[in-house]
């Protein structure tokens, strides 16, 4: 299902923005890529990469093409359901829920999808690479693998009881 990025009061956080050499017969090319993470912190979350020869076109571009890659999260209050691990490429993220109050204890790239997805109390550990790409995109991977019971009750046709135990 996609989500209408019009409807959503987004905002947009810029992880990283890399500098990239084309060497030609007449000197060197320089353009730049941004990687941009956008979300309503309601529990709405994108992640867009833009290139363009200026930074600020740069990152124009990354932000319409995260508003085109928005997921919808699954939030328990103010944390995440369970624990979960998020993989992409080499990088592993893993998240686990936290106590009221905690507030967001993660690195950098993954922090920043983290508060833009509205999780208030959540702690996160990146495991492998470090890449800011691979550690957003695996982000999102373990953001979009989250389930609230009341789904999974839905998913088999029993009450939230059944599933809690």
């Amino acid at each position: 299902m996609r989500i209408d990025p019009s409807k959503l009061n987004l905002k947009e956080k810029v992880v990283y923005i890399n500098r990239v050499t084309k060497v030609v017969k007449g000197g060197r090319n320089f353009r730049f890529s941004a990687l941009v993470v956008v979300g309503d912190e309601k529990g709405h979350v994108g992640v867009g990469i833009g290139k363009a020869v200026e930074v600020p076109e740069a990152i124009r571009k990354g932000i319409e093409d995260a508003k085109k890659n928005l997921i919808k999260v699954s939030l328990t209050g103010t944390t995440v359901p369970h624990d979960v691990v998020g993989d992409f490429g080499a990088s592993r993220v893993l998240i686990m829920p936290a106590k009221e109050g905690t507030g967001v204890i993660a690195g950098g790239p993954v922090r920043a999808v983290l508060e833009l997805a509205g999780i208030k109390d959540v702690r996160a550990k990146s495991l492998g690479s470090n890449n800011p790409r691979n550690m957003v995109n695996a982000t999102i991977n373990g953001l979009s693998k989250l389930r609230t019971p009341e789904e999974i009750a839905k998913l088999r046709g029993k009450t939230v009881e059944e599933i809690l135990g």
